[in-house]
């Protein structure tokens, strides 16, 4: 029996499916524009974090808001990029049950390129709040210790550690019946992670079952590497940590993702 040919608009080089990519990417960020409310809370949100533990919590832990705010910001910058990446997997779980997928489905594009498009888009916005959050900072009174290429790398090692967590947030939503459950299940997963770190105190203040945890939490690790490169305080093995994490995530949650996306159209 004669074999069927495979239509030659199926057949994808590598470049049509990185421009793929970068279209719906786009089409998450236009996204924005029908929706102010959102833009506002990716923005609104951090700042207020900072206001809160400052200027309500500063005094009482490190006798200053100004001590604290040197001490903190760097840890929120980093929990920061875990709030706002794990949402990512209610954004996809709504458009899978709205039929967007549906119709990309239809069209001929690469099989990747709605999550990692979708991974692209979020990593901008994401971006965009860590500049704002540290600007802010800067503007109360937070001081950096160190030069624009370490502020730099301090900044694009929150990104690729959200990469690693986006990929974590989209297997979810992949899986979970509705966008509710996904909000449920990352608050769960994502409070013990942030606040059981050092992004707020220094784990030497906490109990030893307690603080066995933080040392090891992906996210004290983040929080080091990030307070060094902004500060100057000791980095140690924290940056090699969280670039291993991050690498890690990718490796382990992104063929995973891929697989239940590919089941799920």
């Amino acid at each position: 029996m004669a074999s069927v040919a495979v239509p030659a608009a199926h057949r994808l080089g590598p470049w049509t499916a990185v421009q793929h990519c970068f279209t719906l990417a786009w089409r998450n960020l236009v996204q924005l524009k029908s929706n102010p409310g959102e833009l506002a809370g990716f923005i609104i949100q951090p700042l207020v974090f900072i206001v809160l533990f400052v200027y309500v919590f500063g005094g009482a832990i490190a006798g200053t808001s100004g001590s604290y705010l040197q001490y903190v910001l760097p840890g929120l910058i980093a929990q920061s990029g875990v709030f706002s990446i794990m949402a990512t997997g209610a954004g996809l779980n709504q458009d899978i049950t709205n039929g967007v997928f549906d119709r990309l489905r239809s069209l001929p594009i690469a099989r990747s390129a709605p999550l990692v498009g979708r991974t692209m888009g979020e990593l901008v916005r994401f971006a965009a709040s860590l500049v704002i959050l540290l600007a802010f900072g800067m503007l109360i009174g937070f001081r950096v210790h160190t030069n624009p290429l370490e502020v730099a790398a301090g900044l694009l090692l929150v990104l690729a550690f959200g990469v690693g967590l986006a990929w974590v947030s989209m297997l979810i939503g992949l899986l979970a019946k509705s966008a509710t459950t996904v909000q449920l299940f990352s608050g769960v997963l994502m409070f013990p992670i942030t606040f059981g770190s050092n992004v707020m105190v220094p784990t030497s203040t906490m109990p030893g079952w307690l603080q066995a945890w933080a040392d090891v939490n992906p996210v004290s690790h983040l929080s080091t590497a990030v307070r060094g490169l902004l500060t100057g305080t000791p980095l140690g093995s924290s940056v090699w940590w969280s670039l291993g994490w991050s690498v890690l995530l990718t490796a382990v949650f992104a063929p995973l993702a891929i697989a239940a996306y590919r089941r799920k159209v």
